[in-house]
C-alpha cells in the first residue's frame, strides 16, 4: 500500500501495470522466436543426424518425378507390366550414369597428365618471375619454404591417415546411399500412387482429400523444377564445355559434365565450376586465355540467370533469391553438398502445398481428383470414405420461410419444442357473469 497526499492509502498498482506496452510486446515477440529458433535448430540437428536415410529418399523421389513419365508411356503404350517398366527404367538409368562416369574418367586419365606437366612448367615460370621481380624472392627461399611444407606433413602423418579413414568411410556411406536410393527409386516408380495413398490415410478422415490434393500440386512443382533445372544445366554445360573447346583446352569432356552437375546448386554451384574452368584456361595457356574464358562463363551465367530460370522456373519455383540462398545454406549445413542439391526443389514443393492449404492454388488447371483417392484408399482395405453429406440450409416453414428460435410461423414449430396435435383447436374466449372475458379451460 502506499500512502496518498491527503493521507489516505491508496492502492498498488498491478507489476503488469507497470512495465510499458512496448516492453511487453518486445518481450512477448522475444521467447516466441527464442522457441522458433531452438524448434528449428533441433529440426536441422534431426536431418543432419538422419541424413543417411532422408537424403536417399529425396534423391529417389526427384528421380521418380524425372522417370515416371517413361514409366507411364511403357505401361500405356508397349504394355508392359508396371514392375517390368519401372526395373526397366532404373537399369536405363545406371546404363547412362556408368557410360558418363566411364566417358570421364578416361577424359581425366588422359588429360590429367598433360596438365600435370603444363602446371609444373607454369610453376617454375612463376619462380622465375619472383626471382626477377622487386620482391627479390629467390630460388633457395622457395624451396625451404616448400621443405618445410614437406616437412609439416610428414609430422602430421597421424592426421592425414585419420582423415583418409574419414574419406573411406564417407565413400562407404554413399555407396549405402546408392544402395537405398535405387531400392527406393524402384518402389516408387511401381507403387508411387499407393505408397502416397497409405501416407495420406495416416491422417484424419477429414484432411485426407486436402491433403491429396496439396500432394498432387506439389508433385507437378516438383517435377516442373527438375524438368526445368534439367535443361538449365544443359545449356550451361554446351556454353562452357564449347567455350573450352574453341579456346583448345583440355579436359574438355570432364569439365563439361562438372558444369552440368554443379548447375544443379544454385549460386555456388556456377561460381565453383567457372573458376575451374577459368584456372585451367590460366594453367594450359596463360591469363589472355583465362580472361577470355571468364567472359565465357559470365554471358553463360548472364544467360541462365536473366533469361532460362524465369522463363522456365518462375511459376514452378517462385521462391524470392533471398528464399534460396537461405535454403541452399541450410542444405548446406544438414547435408553437405547433397543438402544444398536438395534445398531448392524441397523449399518450392514445400511452398506450393502450404500455399494450397492456406486457399491459393498455383496450379488451378489441375482440378480435384477425390474419385482417385477413395479408390486408392478402398485398394489397400481400409474402411470406406464418410459419403460427402450436402450442406444444408435453414429450416422452412409451409410458405418457404425460414424458420428462427423464438418466433413461429403459422403452422411452424419452434425448434426445441414438441409439437402438440396439428387438429386441436385453440381454447375459445368466453364471457363471464361479471362482463369480463376469460379463455375457455380444457379440462
Amino acid at each position: 500500500m502506499t500512502v496518498a497526499p491527503g493521507g489516505d492509502a491508496a492502492p498498488e498498482r498491478p507489476v503488469l501495470e507497470s512495465v510499458p506496452r512496448s516492453v511487453q510486446v518486445a518481450a512477448a515477440w522475444a521467447w516466441r522466436l527464442i522457441v522458433i529458433a531452438i524448434a528449428l535448430a533441433v529440426v536441422l540437428l534431426g536431418l543432419s543426424v538422419g541424413k543417411v536415410i532422408w537424403v536417399p529418399v529425396a534423391i529417389a523421389l526427384l528421380l521418380t518425378v524425372l522417370l515416371n513419365p517413361l514409366a507411364e508411356w511403357l505401361v500405356r503404350w508397349a504394355r508392359m507390366p508396371r514392375v517390368l517398366a519401372a526395373a526397366l527404367c532404373v537399369v536405363g538409368l545406371l546404363v547412362v550414369v556408368g557410360s558418363l562416369l566411364t566417358l570421364v574418367g578416361r577424359q581425366l586419365v588422359m588429360g590429367f597428365g598433360e596438365l600435370y606437366g603444363q602446371a609444373q612448367e607454369g610453376f617454375s615460370a612463376l619462380l622465375v618471375y619472383l626471382a626477377d621481380s622487386p620482391l627479390g624472392i629467390d630460388t633457395a627461399q622457395i624451396e625451404a619454404y616448400i621443405d618445410e611444407a614437406q616437412a609439416q606433413l610428414q609430422a602430421n602423418s597421424d592426421s592425414l591417415v585419420s582423415g583418409a579413414l574419414a574419406v573411406t568411410t564417407t565413400v562407404g556411406s554413399v555407396l549405402a546411399g546408392m544402395i537405398i536410393s535405387l531400392f527406393v527409386l524402384l518402389f516408387f516408380l511401381k507403387d508411387g500412387p499407393m505408397i502416397g495413398a497409405w501416407l495420406v490415410r495416416l491422417l484424419p478422415a477429414g484432411a485426407r482429400h486436402r491433403t491429396w490434393e496439396a500432394s498432387r500440386r506439389g508433385l507437378v512443382t516438383l517435377s516442373s523444377y527438375v524438368r526445368a533445372q534439367i535443361l538449365v544445366a544443359f545449356v550451361d554445360a554446351v556454353g562452357i564445355g564449347l567455350g573450352a573447346a574453341l579456346l583448345g583446352l583440355p579436359l574438355v569432356v570432364p569439365l563439361t559434365v562438372l558444369v552440368f552437375l554443379a548447375s544443379f546448386i544454385p549460386f555456388v554451384g556456377a561460381i565453383a565450376t567457372g573458376a575451374i574452368a577459368v584456372l585451367v584456361a590460366l594453367v594450359d595457356q596463360g591469363p589472355g586465355a583465362a580472361v577470355i574464358m571468364l567472359l565465357i562463363v559470365l554471358g553463360v551465367q548472364q544467360l541462365e540467370g536473366n533469361v532460362l530460370q524465369p522463363l522456365l522456373l518462375g511459376h514452378a519455383v517462385s521462391l524470392h533469391p533471398v528464399a534460396v540462398l537461405l535454403a541452399v545454406t541450410a542444405g548446406s549445413l544438414t547435408a553437405g553438398i547433397l543438402g544444398a542439391l536438395l534445398a531448392v526443389p524441397v523449399a518450392a514443393t514445400i511452398n506450393t502445398v502450404v500455399l494450397y492449404l492456406h486457399g491459393r492454388d498455383k496450379f488451378p488447371r489441375l482440378g480435384r481428383d477425390p474419385d482417385g483417392l477413395d479408390t486408392r484408399l478402398a485398394r489397400l482395405g481400409g474402411p470406406p470414405p464418410e459419403p460427402r453429406r450436402p450442406r444444408r440450409g435453414p429450416r422452412r416453414d409451409a410458405q418457404g420461410r425460414p424458420i428462427t428460435t423464438g418466433a413461429t410461423a403459422a403452422g411452424a414449430t419452434v425448434p426445441g419444442r414438441r409439437a402438440g396435435p396439428a387438429s386441436e383447436p385453440a381454447p375459445a374466449a368466453t364471457a363471464g357473469s361479471d362482463g369480463s372475458t376469460r379463455s375457455g379451460d380444457v379440462r
